[in-house]
């Protein structure tokens, strides 16, 4: 199964990013691809979203169109999910790439309660695209480690979350 995983932080060397790089210690029988939202996705503008579409556009779309299930990571910024994931889902909107995709979103945060109030607005964001959200966690800092592979008590919750993806 091709899986692609998304930081939704806005920052290039996050934990969400670290977090998602070693989803291949879990040792599933998934193929990941990681992308980053730092590949120039424009402000998202509705004159914008039509032919011809911006090149970053349509790369982001394709991928998504070529993965058989997401892993979204995100943190929490003021009580909500980032922006730049916002509008990496604002640009598949009016495409469809989301309908009926299986669907692992993760907050990964520092520490509980952190966390809640960024996963209910990704949901909303993932249900209104209608894709298909399988299960949903939330992990703290405290619960994975790496050294140098991933583990701790978070590290088998999310085995078992990515195995549902099938």
């Amino acid at each position: 199964m091709q899986i692609l995983t998304i930081s939704g932080s806005s920052r290039i060397d996050s934990t969400n990013s670290k977090l998602l790089d070693h989803l291949t210690d879990l040792e599933t029988d998934h193929i990941y691809e990681r992308t980053s939202l730092h590949f120039e996705l424009p402000l998202f503008q509705a004159e914008l979203d039509s032919s011809p579409l911006p090149e970053s556009v349509k790369r982001w779309r394709e991928k998504i169109s070529n993965a058989d299930a997401l892993i979204i990571c995100i943190p929490e910024y003021i009580h909500n999910m980032p922006a730049v994931i916002k509008n990496a889902l604002e640009w598949i909107t009016s495409s469809g790439e989301l309908v009926g995709k299986r669907v692992l979103p993760i907050t990964f945060t520092p520490n509980e309660p952190r966390g809640e109030r960024a996963m209910q607005s990704l949901k909303w964001s993932l249900q209104a695209l209608d894709s298909n959200i399988i299960v949903e966690i939330s992990l703290f800092k405290s619960q994975i480690a790496y050294d140098p592979h991933i583990s701790g008590e978070g590290a088998e919750i999310l085995k078992e979350a990515i195995n549902l993806l099938n």
